[in-house]
């Protein structure tokens, strides 16, 4: 069943509220080589709803960690999925990234000076998949960049 584009983002994005627990496989990139990090992430109803709260976090193996905080919300004029997101990176979000329900996933593109970083959400069987693929400015193509898997806890 696909979610809804209009209501309020407790109700679209419902799947993924709770706490999960998994592992980031991240690839070789301009940031660093390629790794796996144990990791966990959040998703909580904000607002009366209106709003879901998201909080990632990996830990690699030498100790170090990376973190990141989203918002999900609706455009209630246009329709569709917003997410504001700020990272450990400090990258602060310029606006937000639309995204777009098509057979359960929800896709997300931030178009940043650097290039476009797409994202993916979906859960299927109890299991929470986010993907983040790049396509740096000047490539023609999507690059991996990370795949994570979680389990609720």
């Amino acid at each position: 069943m696909e979610p809804s584009s209009t209501g309020n983002a407790g109700e679209i994005l419902s799947a993924f509220v709770g706490n999960w627990r998994g592992i980031t496989e991240l690839a070789a990139s301009p940031w660093g080589a390629a790794r796996t990090a144990e990791a966990e992430v959040t998703f909580a109803r904000a607002a009366g709803g209106f709003a879901v709260v998201q909080s990632y976090r990996h830990r690699e193996p030498d100790g170090t960690h990376f973190e990141g905080h989203g918002m999900f919300t609706v455009d209630p004029g246009h329709g569709g999925t917003l997410w504001y997101y700020v990272d450990s990176l400090g990258r602060p979000p310029v606006a937000p990234v639309r995204g777009v329900w098509n057979a359960g996933k929800l896709t997300l593109e931030r178009h940043t000076s650097d290039g476009v970083a797409r994202h993916t959400f979906r859960v299927e069987e109890g299991v929470l998949v986010h993907t983040a693929e790049l396509r740096l400015e000047g490539a023609a193509a999507f690059s991996p960049l990370l795949k994570s898997v979680f389990r609720k806890v």
